[in-house]
């Protein structure tokens, strides 16, 4: 059973770990992960086909917790404690809920003080003992409503309802989210709540890391030349422990950059990952002959949810890779979502010897398939890519669909989000030397 230290408005966990209000959804699994043996039988739940209107939920059934995330940001909004019996409870080392000890009304308010009127739901027969980022909810008896209904008393302290022994309310489920007011969702919510405010990253879960706000796609007529990253970070010589706030950066990123000026923009790559050798070169005639190629390599930014592509020979980018990190695809949880805005000039068209000009197309990380192929009119029959771990696995998510536009490859998820972009850069408009330009 997991002994756990509730801090409202803020976080629950232990010495070891906490989920902290504001931390991002792939934080939160790392905890998981490092827990395996002592959390277990965890679930995720989220929508296929509406993603973006329905919480995103991290389900621990073993222990009665249940982490909600805002679906766009996919930051831990409201953490919920829905089955007290499979878990010890403090508050300031203070144990108010354990199989020893009932978290009743006279418990609660003994451990937490007075506080402000509480709410009685009479059709639910459910009473709301709300502070500030915390709430506690007691189902009722009925033979005891009236109690609750005609006597405002406890408006001053809970002392006033007094309940024959053993007939005090005991706590069914408790939340803890950010902001002085919650506000109870229909039984139809995944979660069973809403309405709390999503707070800001907490420095904590900074990690020395960058973070990014927004990438801007720097688009020529028909052709991609970098990227702005409007990322954050820690702000410079002070500790989070001492208070040290975050900062603000922009970096530019342009095709032909080093690899050495990208370490200089963006920091050293969460990951290298090389290029796997084409499995076919061993069966061609000169393959004995010639030593093996260099391997083209990626530099991995998991927190900005950006991949870049380097040529092995010249080491100059010649690809990005940008994810939208939505569930249901292979590579989810791998990336925070990049949060690009792309502006695309769609091709002349002629139609009947007439040149017909279409406006610009705005995509972000949230367009429809549908809406940006009808726009551009993509015609081209897409490939097909299907993704497994091994060749003795499947992907138990699908295909997914790849269209090319210009110099642009959407990898669309079968709900019509997009899942990735990839900009890359034409052999022929390669440069023959780097290009190290960084704004």
């Amino acid at each position: 059973m997991l002994d756990l230290e509730i801090v409202p408005e803020r976080s629950l966990g232990c010495d070891a770990w906490e989920f902290v209000l504001g931390m991002h959804f792939s934080q939160s699994v790392a905890i998981i992960q490092s827990q395996v043996g002592t959390i277990r039988g965890v679930q995720v739940l989220y929508s296929d086909q509406n993603p973006l209107s329905v919480d995103l939920v991290i389900n621990m059934p073993q222990d009665g917790i249940r982490l909600i995330f805002d679906p766009v940001a996919q930051r831990l909004r409201v953490i919920e404690i829905y089955n007290m019996k499979l878990v010890k409870l403090r508050y300031s080392g203070m144990c108010f809920n354990s199989p020893e000890i009932s978290p009743s009304i006279e418990q609660v308010e003994h451990c937490f003080g007075a506080t402000h009127p509480g709410l009685y739901d009479s059709q639910r027969h459910l009473f709301a003992l709300n502070f500030r980022g915390l709430s506690f909810y007691f189902p009722v008896d009925s033979k005891f409503e009236d109690m609750f209904l005609f006597q405002p008393g406890y408006a001053h302290g809970l002392g006033s309802l007094q309940f024959p022994n053993g007939g005090s309310p005991v706590v069914s489920r408790s939340t803890i989210y950010y902001g002085s007011q919650h506000q109870q969702a229909s039984s139809s919510s995944p979660g069973g709540v809403c309405g709390a405010p999503l707070p800001e990253l907490p420095l904590s879960c900074y990690r020395h890391q960058l973070h990014l706000r927004r990438c801007d796609v720097l688009r020529s007529a028909t052709a991609t030349q970098g990227l702005r990253l409007h990322m954050f970070t820690e702000g410079p010589g002070r500790s989070l422990s001492e208070g040290g706030a975050g900062r603000s950066v922009c970096r530019v990123v342009r095709f032909g950059s080093s690899a050495q000026r990208v370490c200089a923009a963006l920091g050293a790559p969460a990951r290298t990952y090389y290029k796997a050798d084409d499995k076919m070169r061993i069966h061609r005639p000169t393959a004995r002959r010639r030593p093996p190629p260099a391997s083209d390599y990626f530099f991995n930014y998991f927190t900005l949810g950006l991949d870049i592509l380097f040529d092995a020979r010249t080491h100059q980018v010649k690809k990005f890779v940008l994810h939208t990190n939505y569930p249901g695809h292979y590579n989810f949880n791998m990336y925070h979502r990049c949060e690009f805005e792309l502006t695309v000039q769609p091709d002349k068209c002629d139609t009947n010897s007439l040149v017909e000009s279409r406006g610009a197309v705005c995509i972000t990380a949230y367009s429809k398939w549908e809406v940006v192929s009808r726009a551009l009119r993509v015609a081209e029959r897409p490939v097909v890519l299907n993704r497994a771990s091994s060749t003795n696995t499947t992907n138990p998510f699908g295909s997914t669909f790849c269209y090319g536009y210009q110099d642009i490859i959407f990898e669309v998820m079968s709900n019509n989000y997009i899942a990735s972009i990839t900009l890359y850069q034409p052999e022929g408009s390669r440069p023959r030397y780097a290009v190290n330009s960084i704004a």
